[in-house]
């Protein structure tokens, strides 16, 4: 069986990290030429090709299967430091995570102190791509929409979270007054969270139509999201946690009662005997089930 040697592995993590090999070279404190040599070696040894050599730098599909195995690596080692309470200088323990922007505004950050002594990196990314971030080692753990598991790790499902359709006063009064929703929708001013965002297209078609307006304006944060549907700016679908203060006194209507659109979401991480990740994910689950539908 061939071995991977850890000190090329190690390179072409930093590469990877650090998006050149002349960056990873200076954070090695070694020449870019023995940079390039182990990750020339690494890839003779696996015979795959693995990193793409673009600027930055980024793995091919075989790369970021050992890059997620040397962040795992790096992960054990830290942990085994810390037990033995050889932590060197007190570098504090770093967990990094994927999560969506919904999920950050609403319910996940309550978690973070619940898993004391940790230092977090998250990654804000759509909820139905933060499985990739896994799949190329940059995360150890995220929120997702992917109920099946990425290579290398666990899942275990953290509720559903509500969306409502909702719009300003003035603009669902002319959506309610004219043709049926239906047909009023697709040619509404509509607000989207970016271009991969296709979930008020969604709800259209499940209305039986094709797809929302073209009219569309691109919000990417869930806080600025909800102020421009609230401003006027068009219609969307909100969580149902930032949307009930507001239709309470008035700010939003419910375009559509009785409907809404619920998206399952999956707690992912390595499948790694790690403190840091157990803490984690018991807090992240803890705090999931007071927040999100079962």
């Amino acid at each position: 069986m061939t071995e991977l040697p850890l000190d090329q592995v190690r390179t072409l993590l930093a590469v990877v990290d650090e998006g050149t090999f002349d960056a990873a070279a200076a954070a090695l404190h070694v020449t870019p030429s023995a940079v390039s040599q182990r990750v020339k070696a690494l890839e003779q040894r696996t015979g795959r090709v693995l990193l793409q050599r673009t600027k930055p730098v980024r793995p091919t599909e075989s790369g970021a299967v050992l890059v997620r195995y040397a962040r795992q690596l790096a992960r054990l080692e830290r942990d085994a430091w810390g037990e033995l309470g050889l932590s060197g200088a007190g570098e504090p323990t770093r967990v990094s995570v994927a999560v969506n922007a919904d999920s950050l505004a609403t319910w996940f950050l309550p978690a973070l102190p619940r898993a004391a002594g940790l230092c977090f990196e998250l990654h804000r990314e759509d909820e139905d791509h933060t499985a990739a971030l896994l799949r190329e080692g940059l995360v150890m753990a995220a929120v997702t929409t992917a109920p099946d598991p990425v290579p290398g790790c666990t899942v275990r499902p953290l509720g559903r979270m509500r969306y409502l359709p909702v719009a300003a006063p003035e603009l669902s009064h002319a959506l309610l007054a004219g043709p049926p929703l239906p047909d009023a929708l697709p040619a509404a001013p509509v607000v989207v969270f970016d271009r991969k965002d296709d979930f008020q297209d969604a709800f259209v078609r499940r209305l039986g139509r094709g797809s929302a307006s073209r009219l569309r304006h691109h919000v990417p944060t869930s806080e600025g999201f909800l102020d421009a549907v609230a401003a006027g700016l068009g219609w969307g679908m909100v969580p149902e946690v930032q949307a009930e203060p507001l239709l309470a006194d008035g700010r939003l209507v419910l375009l559509a009662p009785g409907t809404w659109m619920d998206v399952t979401l999956y707690w992912q991480q390595w499948k790694l005997d790690s403190p840091a990740l157990a803490a984690l994910a018991e807090a992240v689950t803890a705090t999931a089930a007071g927040a999100l539908r079962r």
